[in-house]
């Protein structure tokens, strides 16, 4: 039994990753878990390079293998930049995590031009970025597997968050519109639609918010970000080889 155990944890040996996004919160599980089961992984971030060594010490103290790439993928160019040194550092490119993503919440009718934007330049563009990048190594491969972590608030929509749930909304579109482009290449386009995830990001709720959140959830609790991972480990692996273009919702049964 414990033999069976360890191939199972082993995944994804072999196996590299990018994971946009991977100081914190979902990435940060993310990142471990994919090192966990075998992949090199690049772990980018944008301004936390001290929890991004963290990250990165954490997955070596385990035996993995980690690297750390800064880059805004709100910008276009340093996107090209960055994906061109991953993959460099990597060999190839088997897997890509878009998950680095903002909030800037406030009132639709008191929400800046600024605000908004930035919550879509970062959010929809920059998985656009890494995607149109990623996608020339994969397509060269003739394999790969793109994740992008969207949310609840684009399947059902959250007042204040008119920015978030519309690049999350996009960001639902994007994967079904790249997973029919790349489909005949053999690669596949996912979504993770997670709902309210014990993160640095729902830790900042004030607590009436956090109890109204728990009421709207039938199985009435917040999500754990290693609950996420598990199932991105699965989206990227070859278990879920005739998956794609899907939007896996883990929210606790909120969008039900």
């Amino acid at each position: 039994m414990q033999k069976e155990n360890k191939q199972i944890e082993r995944d994804l040996s072999g196996k590299t990753a990018v994971v946009t996004g991977a100081s914190r919160g979902i990435g940060r599980a993310i990142a471990c878990k994919l090192a966990t089961e075998g992949a090199s992984v690049v772990l980018n971030y944008k301004g936390s390079g001290e929890r991004a060594e963290e990250v990165k010490a954490r997955i070596e103290a385990e035996g993995g293998t980690a690297y750390l790439l800064p880059c805004d993928v709100a910008d276009f160019a340093a996107c090209e930049a960055f994906m061109k040194e991953a993959i460099g550092l990597l060999g190839r490119l088997d897997i890509l995590v878009n998950n680095a993503g903002i909030t800037r919440d406030g009132l639709l009718m008191r929400m800046s031009e600024e605000d908004y934007d930035a919550v879509l330049n970062t959010n929809l563009k920059g998985t656009f970025h890494c995607i149109r990048f990623a996608a020339r190594q994969m397509i060269k491969q003739r394999s790969g597997r793109i994740l992008n972590i969207s949310s609840v608030s684009g399947v059902l929509g959250n007042a204040g968050q008119a920015n978030y749930a519309a690049s999350k909304a996009g960001v639902i579109g994007l994967t079904k519109s790249a997973a029919r482009e790349f489909a005949g290449r053999g690669i596949t386009v996912n979504a993770i639609a997670p709902g309210f995830i014990h993160t640095e990001m729902t830790k900042a709720l004030p607590e009436k918010v956090r109890e109204n959140a728990v009421a709207q959830i039938p199985l009435g609790r917040f999500g754990e970000a290693e609950e996420v991972a598990e199932a991105a480990a699965f989206l990227v692996s070859d278990r879920a080889g005739y998956m794609t273009g899907q939007v896996l919702h883990i929210d606790g049964g909120m969008a039900m």
